[in-house]
């Protein structure tokens, strides 16, 4: 909820009752008051009457008043009753006084009334009006709102919108305005700052990953070579050629990570822009091919099903790349003796294989440096860069795991991205 919204939800919250509370006192108070102007005017009319009276059959006497004699003592005092007004044709509440006047030794009670009916017809008017004036404040209010969400708060929405499209690798610092509003302009103050930090912190971390990469790219490459050389003199004494051996194969690895790391970086920029139509099931074919031997190696079962299509807008290496880890993937962490399932339609890719028996929530392995088995020469970044090709261009990654079987299988749909 907005917070302009739950402010003013409290503003009306507390109207509404203020409002409750002042007509149930304005109603009591005006009822009192009415009331009592007309018990005055009967106790007035008592006056006039106990000193004019005179014995007479018993007539009407100004309009809405009325006069009843009578012989037999009545209960005297104010009281309110209900009577028949024929002329209104339902029963009518009356204030009446009754009292006792001695004429010619004899004793007459006197009843004297008046109506109710306009009395508590202005107390409804009055309630009335009330009603209408909170129904009026009401709306007034919601009015109010909605013009107050539409103008003031207008450059705050503004500022939202520039958040929620702002990235960090496509533009430098925030430009927000400056507003009418104090407490908005000192936030735009704030944010711009903030960003301007930001963009810095960023320019420079690129810098140093980009230039790291390139420092280090070139020293691993000779250390690679000069191995490789001194692994193939016949001089070397077995002992010495075995770390040799070990000190490769680690520069291996570290040249793989590095490579691994670097294309991370660059997918993560959004360095990858020539964005071209291609088709994935050729990309496939020859993926597959070229793994055919080391799958025949580990007796593995490659089935591959293959339509001609989906054309998909993507940098031809991203492709490769999602293609090449997602292969190599069902490749190392497969058992001799098993398969792996290659199929592509318009919609989705899917690579199933068997492998070992995980347990938990098999999407975990998209993490870098994951692996199913801690003991492996994988750096564990394949998935972790599948998964980074895949928000690049809005596909949808998922991985399942079926005990039945033990087969992992990794799906990519691509749902409208399909050129």
């Amino acid at each position: 909820m907005k917070l302009l919204t739950r402010t003013n939800r409290y503003y009306l919250l507390l109207t509404t009752a203020l409002f409750a509370l002042g007509g149930v006192v304005l109603y009591f108070s005006l009822n009192r008051a009415l009331r009592s102007e007309v018990d005055e005017q009967l106790l007035a009319q008592q006056q006039a009457l106990a000193l004019s009276w005179h014995p007479a059959p018993p007539g009407l006497g100004s309009a809405g008043d009325s006069l009843q004699v009578s012989r037999r003592p009545l209960p005297g005092g104010l009281r309110e009753v209900a009577r028949y007004d024929a002329q209104e044709q339902e029963m009518v509440p009356y204030r009446e006084l009754s009292f006792p006047v001695r004429r010619g030794g004899a004793t007459y009670w006197l009843t004297v009334r008046k109506s109710l009916l306009e009395t508590d017809d202005l107390l409804l008017v009055v309630l009335s009006v009330m009603l209408a004036v909170l129904g009026g404040l009401l709306l007034s209010l919601a009015l109010l709102t909605r013009w107050l969400t539409r103008r003031l708060w207008a450059p705050f929405q503004r500022t939202l919108g520039e958040l929620r499209g702002y990235e960090l690798h496509r533009r430098g610092p925030l430009a927000l305005p400056a507003t009418p509003v104090d407490e908005f302009t000192e936030l735009n103050q704030a944010l711009t700052q903030m960003s301007a930090r930001l963009a810095a912190d960023y320019r420079s971390l690129k810098e140093f990953t980009e230039n790291a990469a390139h420092e280090t790219q070139t020293p691993l490459a000779i250390m690679q070579a000069q191995l490789e050389q001194l692994a193939q003199d016949d001089t070397l004494q077995p002992a010495s050629a075995a770390l040799v051996g070990e000190l490769y194969g680690t520069t291996r690895r570290l040249s793989r990570l590095h490579r691994a790391l670097t294309l991370l970086s660059k997918i993560e920029n959004e360095q990858f822009t020539q964005a071209v139509p291609l088709q994935l099931h050729q990309v496939l074919a020859e993926r597959t091919e070229q793994l055919r031997d080391r799958l025949a190696a580990r007796d593995l079962d490659l089935r591959v099903e293959l339509t001609s299509g989906p054309t998909l807008l993507m940098d031809a290496s991203l492709a490769d790349s999602l293609v090449h880890n997602l292969l190599q993937n069902a490749l190392k962490h497969n058992q001799r003796g098993g398969f792996v399932w290659v199929t592509l339609h318009a919609g989705a890719l899917e690579v199933a294989n068997t492998g070992p028996a995980i347990a938990g929530d098999p999407s975990r392995f998209f993490e870098r440096f994951r692996k199913h088995n801690a003991a492996s020469d994988s750096p564990g970044l394949g998935l972790s860069i599948v998964r980074h090709i895949c928000q690049l261009y809005g596909f949808t990654l998922s991985y399942d795991f079926a005990p039945a079987g033990s087969v992992h299988t990794l799906r990519v749909d691509f749902g409208q991205k399909t050129a």
